[in-house]
């Protein structure tokens, strides 16, 4: 068993460039909106659990890939993933719609549990499952003030 998953380090690193640019270019912008502290703290930890372990795999609960040319799908389909989420963020760039929540939270998500099951990496699993609940919900839940707010605003 190998330690170091170096496809999973360039995966992270590609699922972390459109954040990083997003990040320097909107300093300014309402972060946070959704206060539920549990969930907020749920959230980061299944974040930097996927993290941690879509790059490190830790002896005795990393069985590496299960059948043959699962490394083949493992990267095909990580790489359309990838794909999709940088198209979403180029589509959404703008927007504060359910859209660019639902595809900025969920594709991530998914990546993490695919990873996770092809590696048969079961903490990598049940990080990304506590990630993906709490992450699509903070989405979900930042937006609702917003479009609630942009709505009030045509009617008056």
């Amino acid at each position: 068993m190998v330690w170091f998953n170096y496809h999973g380090l360039i995966i992270m690193a590609l699922i972390m460039i459109p954040n990083i640019v997003y990040a320097a270019t909107h300093k300014n912008d309402e972060i946070g909106a959704y206060r539920n502290k549990a969930t907020v703290i749920a959230e980061q930890i299944g974040r930097y659990g996927c993290f941690v372990l879509m790059i490190f795999n830790i002896p005795h609960t990393y069985f590496n890939f299960w059948f043959d040319l699962a490394l083949t799908v493992y990267l095909s389909v990580n790489g359309g993933l990838l794909l999709a989420y940088v198209i979403f963020w180029i589509v959404c760039w703008k927007r504060r719609d359910l859209l660019r929540a639902l595809s900025l939270s969920v594709l991530p998500t998914i990546i993490f549990i695919f990873s996770g099951t092809m590696l048969a990496n079961i903490p990598l699993l049940v990080f990304a499952v506590i990630f993906g609940i709490c992450h699509i919900l903070i989405s979900c839940k930042t937006i609702a003030p917003r479009a609630t707010k942009s709505s009030e605003t045509e009617l008056s």
